[in-house]
């Protein structure tokens, strides 16, 4: 009997379905205040995107402003507005670019839960830490079923599996107690539909801030870096982050050296207040000057944007 021959399962990348649901992904409605990435969720295809029928509605029908770019111009008008509302920027704009809102960075799907848990992982541990527990937390949902129809990289559990699972199953991984605790109960919330794809398509950025905080185990920073990097909202801007803090006292002049050593407390190099003022004029587009700010000081961001 002949050898079996073995399956190239690399041909399904390159179907003309999922071709053309690609070239949707790079170029669709786009806004300010809206999120711009693409939403996975379990059991559904193709992914949640900024609802199309927003093109023929008017904003008294949805009560949500129409699309006024798309994903292929949003990072191009970002970064003139930017460079309008203050032209020091343009040499750091153009020094680095920023993928994360590139078309290619909007195409790519984002799993809110899998996002959401990795950011509790990561919880006051290294970064190489937390992608082993996360490594280890994806390999207890394996099972041999899941190891035959595997051809690549192993999916990340959906919330129905974990939510269901004890939080003693859930430690296994090196998650302690309390992290076990968070992320069942964060699994929960997405299996009972608290939280799902089309609310972080449609809410408010105030809204998304007000809901995700509500939940154990996520804060206010976490919540904004999701919002930033996961969800590709371009209006976040995080005054506690210190990284922030100290790219924007550089940017304005500052002596960051001096400042670190003469205040104590969270705001180390800005207040909060002149942060507000600074920034407010680079809206809706202070996702993208908190990501310039971290560039000016060189601020390792690998970890938020990979979780």
């Amino acid at each position: 009997m002949p050898p079996k021959k073995k399956v190239k399962t690399e041909s399904r990348a390159s179907t003309p379905t999922q071709q053309a649901t690609s070239l949707t992904l790079l170029d669709r409605p786009a806004g300010p205040r809206s999120t711009n990435a693409p939403l996975s969720t379990p059991h559904r295809s193709p992914p949640v995107t900024f609802a199309q029928e927003l093109l023929d509605s008017s904003p008294s029908k949805t009560g949500k402003p129409r699309p006024t770019t798309s994903t292929s111009r949003l990072l191009e008008q970002a970064c003139a507005h930017l460079i309008q509302a203050d032209s020091r920027l343009q040499p750091i704009i153009e020094k680095h670019p920023c993928k994360l809102f590139s078309a290619e960075g909007l195409a790519e799907v984002i799993d809110p839960f899998q996002s959401l848990c990795s950011s509790i992982m990561a919880q006051q541990v290294s970064g190489a830490a937390a992608s082993s527990i996360k490594n280890k937390f994806i390999g207890l949902f394996r099972d041999e079923a899941d190891e035959e129809l595997c051809t690549g990289k192993p999916s990340f559990p959906p919330p129905n599996k974990v939510a269901s699972s004890e939080v003693a199953f859930l430690r296994k991984a090196g998650l302690s107690a309390r992290k076990a605790e968070y992320i069942k109960g964060l699994a929960e919330k997405f299996m009972n539909e608290e939280l799902t794809a089309a609310m972080l398509i449609n809410a408010s950025d105030e809204e998304i801030l007000e809901r995700l905080t509500a939940v154990r185990g996520l804060g206010l920073w976490s919540v904004q870096m999701f919002a930033c990097f996961a969800l590709k909202r371009t209006d976040i801007f995080s005054t506690g982050d210190l990284g922030v803090q100290r790219g924007m006292a550089a940017f304005m002049g500052r002596n960051v050296q001096k400042l670190k050593g003469n205040q104590g407390g969270k705001w180390k190099y800005m207040s909060e207040s002149e942060m507000l003022h600074h920034s407010a004029k680079f809206a809706p587009y202070r996702s993208l000057f908190m990501w310039y700010m971290w560039r000016v000081e060189d601020v390792n961001v690998a970890a938020v944007e990979t979780s």
